[in-house]
């Protein structure tokens, strides 16, 4: 072979290498954005379902001021849930956040037909609700997206995504009609 050929192979072996290079920086860039945007979801989230205790602390208190038995003891179990499900670290929330579900699906059950109705905890915790029902949703499709791309082959084969962990998804019922 004389110097030309072997300066071509050479070359566009170089250039095979840069190319995937490039790929490579591209694609642990595209992982690492979407670490980011997982983690920033997460926080949404987690800010979300914290309005939503403080606002069933908000519902315990005013059940616990009526004059029913049940009703009060429905305002202290709830109370009790809401702390737990505030108090839970991220990766043990999703029962806590389950029971909190379930406890306010009760209580919209037993106040149905109180008079006066508590217009604006009704209000509050709608607004609360809708606003979990939404973080959960962009959280998910963010673990969804994020594990989408670390789960292709050539990226764990050359570990682009680093020692990150693995984002899980969220699970919990959103709304319970009782």
């Amino acid at each position: 072979m004389d110097w030309i050929g072997i300066e071509l192979i050479v070359g566009v072996a170089v250039v095979a290498l840069l190319l995937i290079l490039l790929w490579a920086y591209r694609v642990a860039n595209r992982l690492d954005r979407l670490h980011v945007r997982t983690d920033l979801a997460r926080q949404a989230l987690v800010a979300a379902l914290d309005r939503r205790a403080v606002v069933s602390r908000a519902i315990a208190v005013a059940l616990r001021e009526r004059d029913d038995a049940g009703l009060v003891a429905l305002g202290v179990e709830l109370a009790g849930a809401a702390d737990l499900a505030e108090a839970a670290p991220f990766d043990d929330r999703e029962d806590v956040e389950n029971e909190l579900s379930i406890l306010l699906g009760k209580v919209g059950a037993a106040t149905k037909g109180i008079t006066p109705p508590p217009v604006e905890l009704i209000a509050e915790i709608s607004d609360a609700q809708t606003r979990v029902i939404m973080a959960r949703r962009f959280y998910n499709d963010a673990v969804r997206d994020t594990l989408a791309l670390a789960g292709r082959r050539a990226v764990r084969w050359f570990r682009l995504g680093g020692h990150a962990p693995l984002p899980a998804y969220f699970e919990i019922v959103d709304r319970v009609t009782v």
